[in-house]
């Protein structure tokens, strides 16, 4: 392995951070809309949700870094890992905008079961080169479930 960096694992949380909370930035009003819908059951009041986020982002750019920094790249495991990654952050920044800024919630929910399956996808990659990389992703997978039922109720119940 890499010599540990706490330059660089800061770098990889706060890029995470970043997006984030450039999404919410772009996607505006989150309580407003959150507070006008008719919410499925185990619903979590909102205020939970930047709390949750702001860990799993953390979590997400320390198992990053944990697959950047392994030497081990057998089969290109290492490179495609960070592109899955890649890929779920991508789609991760596009859900906010999409469910709060534009209010689609059917498109909103279309992306929240891509980004599970591409967390999951994730997860199966990280750990072909990293264990705990894996699993300190677990929360984001459960979480990413999670959401994917709640922006489907959300859209089932206010259509």
């Amino acid at each position: 392995m890499k010599k540990f960096s706490v330059t660089e694992l800061l770098i990889f949380i706060v890029s995470a951070e970043l997006v984030g909370a450039v999404s919410a930035l772009i996607a505006g009003d989150f309580g407003g809309l959150y507070s006008q819908l008719i919410q499925p059951p185990f619903a979590p009041p909102g205020f939970v949700f930047p709390v949750v986020w702001t860990i799993l982002y953390a979590l997400m750019g320390w198992g990053a870094y944990m697959i950047w920094r392994s030497e081990s790249d057998f089969g290109g495991k290492r490179s495609t890992a960070l592109g899955i990654y890649i890929a779920q952050l991508s789609v991760n920044f596009l859900w906010s905008i999409v469910f709060f800024r534009f209010r689609l919630l059917l498109a909103a929910a279309v992306l929240a079961a891509l980004l599970a399956g591409l967390v999951l996808a994730m997860v199966i990659s990280f750990r072909k080169v990293s264990r705990l990389a894996s699993l300190i992703n677990l929360p984001y997978l459960l979480w990413s479930i999670f959401a994917t039922y709640l922006a489907f109720g959300n859209w089932w119940l206010n259509q």
